[in-house]
């Protein structure tokens, strides 16, 4: 896997002993990306310009021996850009829609002759969100507990899929929104029992309150709740989920234990207090 420019260059003009050609894959270099409103460090131009200066002198020589791939979350057309397009080939991957995550889902499940309805289909992306490879992982787990002619149901998905902990902080909002503080500290305690760091938990709980606090911004500003969290074609169903659990708070609420939140990670940091101890007394204050 080649990243930086000295290597892209080295690994072109090694040969590639015993093959005819060669694969090297440059992953998110940043390359791509066009200078934003500041310059650019000129470093990072002189790299972009050198890196296209080379492939046009030296396309020809390397065209037949090397495949050259590069992997980019983001790509502007910049002049880099316009040199794949004109020689090569850009393929763009776009995220799924949560209709057509569910649709490919639904399809495997019932190839294996067993059933799910739709609420229920959705409730399993929501648990184990939207990466294919995990939901397959409980998918294949799921048909093979349902067995051929059974159904996948809500209660099999509680006992056996392993939910992302985005999942189980929606659930401990819920029950904290409903003021059911025992609810909401046994959902804490079973992410510490599960081994989930507990600065992963301070951190992904902040970040839901933030987005909970950015929901209520937004509907204030009558804006796009979509726009306001940035979220991305397949996390489109969460704004539902975000509507109504910002609809349990106030927004001085959710600006206080954000605050709290903060407080609690620097005063954990500075050794005064225990972030299980911190946690659970700011979830009885609220309550």
């Amino acid at each position: 896997m080649t990243q930086t420019f000295g290597e892209i260059i080295s690994d072109i003009e090694t040969p590639s002993f015993g093959f005819d050609k060669k694969l090297i894959i440059a992953k998110n270099t940043g390359l791509f990306k066009k200078e934003g409103k500041k310059k650019a460090k000129k470093d990072e131009q002189n790299i972009k310009t050198k890196l296209l200066d080379y492939l046009n002198e030296n396309f020809e020589l390397i065209k037949d021996s090397v495949i050259l791939v590069f992997v980019e979350n983001e790509a502007d057309k910049c002049e880099l850009m316009q040199f794949v397009e004109k020689n090569g080939i850009v393929c763009n991957f776009e995220y799924q829609k949560p209709n057509q995550i569910q649709a490919r889902l639904k399809a495997i499940i019932n190839a294996y002759h067993v059933s799910i309805d739709m609420p229920t289909l959705s409730y399993l992306i929501e648990c184990c969100g939207t990466d294919m490879q995990d939901l397959m992982n409980e998918t294949r787990k799921l048909i093979e507990y349902a067995g051929e002619n059974g159904t996948i149901t809500k209660e099999a998905i509680d006992h056996l899929a392993i939910k992302k902990i985005e999942s189980v902080i929606f659930d401990l909002t819920d029950s904290l929104g409903k003021k059911n503080t025992k609810v909401a500290i046994d959902v804490l305690r079973n992410l510490i029992l599960a081994k989930e760091p507990v600065q992963k938990i301070l951190i992904t709980l902040y970040n839901h309150f933030k987005r909970l606090y950015l929901v209520k911004l937004a509907q204030e500003s009558k804006k796009d709740i979509i726009y306001a969290l940035d979220l991305k074609p397949n996390q489109t169903f969460l704004v539902n989920k975000y509507k109504m659990q910002a609809g349990y708070f106030k927004t001085n609420e959710i600006r206080r234990i954000l605050k709290e939140l903060t407080e609690l990670d620097y005063k954990y940091k500075i050794g005064l207090i225990d972030l299980e101890v911190g946690f659970e007394a700011i979830l009885c204050a609220y309550c």
